[in-house]
């Protein structure tokens, strides 16, 4: 047995083409797709997200604002800039790309976004309204694992589920996004004991920990589903995932790789949150 490797890029692709056409469908009426972007700084990372952005923004029709401000900008002058777009009625969806500059309180930012319009899914009510089960934006990487299981047709109902990680933008929302799918959800951290025996015990294996190629084969059951979330660099500098992928393919059912997994789906859950927006937003 040699584990199927999830091609995140093909699905990714067939979500943004349906996106494609509900743009297409809401512009016809009069209804325009606009997602401002926000990016404070020169962080070579965030401006290749940014870039990535855009483009898919570009793709599915979308208008796109990008703002950019100097590393050195006052955090009030970031907060006035969040203010303005909170009350463009034009403006559907706002990004403010993290990390910020040091000097900047990110939680004080995200709290500033109007929830309706926090397509990140990070602000406290959008959290909130996840932990129990009302509408709202769901965290892009947990929602694009959950499209991949659906997808793929992985069916999650009374399957032990362990996620590794308990980060508020991974690890926390994919806990309850599992609930709702009725799974059995061990949430597994740092401080968590027998950490090879717990894993061994998931159908369904969630990796976030930031720890290249951590995740070998012995903390696979045989015939597990692996979501690898992890984005790291090797020995070598090449870009990897916290799961050694190559260790597991005798063992695990299926797995995510990296490059090409999960990555590209947290894109297209972003623009799936943008096109969702003005629902919420017509409530």
């Amino acid at each position: 047995m040699s584990a199927q490797i999830i091609n995140g890029k093909e699905i990714a692709a067939a979500i943004r083409a349906e996106i494609k056409e509900k743009v297409a469908a809401l512009n016809e009426q009069g209804t325009e797709v606009t997602l401002a972007v926000v990016l404070v700084g020169e962080n070579p990372a965030s401006q290749v997200y940014v870039r990535n952005k855009i483009r898919a923004c570009k793709e599915c029709g979308f208008i796109n604002r990008e703002i950019l401000l100097p590393e050195t900008a006052a955090e009030e002058e970031l907060l006035q800039k969040v203010d303005e777009l909170n009350e463009d009625p034009k403006v559907n969806g706002i990004l403010v790309q993290l990390p910020l500059p040091s000097h900047m309180d990110e939680d004080r930012v995200i709290r500033r976004i109007d929830p309706v319009k926090d397509v990140d899914g990070f602000h406290p009510q959008s959290v909130g309204a996840l932990s129990i089960g009302l509408p709202g934006f769901v965290s892009c990487t947990p929602a694009g694992i959950i499209q991949i299981l659906h997808r793929q047709g992985i069916d999650c109902d009374g399957k032990e589920c362990v996620i590794v990680g308990r980060s508020n933008i991974v690890g926390k929302p994919m806990g309850m996004l599992m609930l709702r799918e009725n799974a059995t959800v061990t949430m597994a951290h740092s401080h968590t004991k027998n950490l090879k025996e717990v894993c061994r015990r998931a159908d369904i294996l969630i990796t976030a920990i930031g720890k290249p190629k951590f995740f070998n084969h012995e903390y696979i059951k045989d015939g597990a589903v692996v979501i690898d979330c992890g984005i790291n660099r090797d020995e070598n500098g090449k870009l990897c995932g916290d799961v050694d992928t190559e260790d597991i393919l005798e063992k695990a059912k299926a797995v995510t790789p990296v490059p090409g997994g999960v990555g590209p789906m947290t894109i297209a859950m972003l623009m799936y949150n943008c096109v969702d927006a003005i629902r919420l937003q017509r409530r």
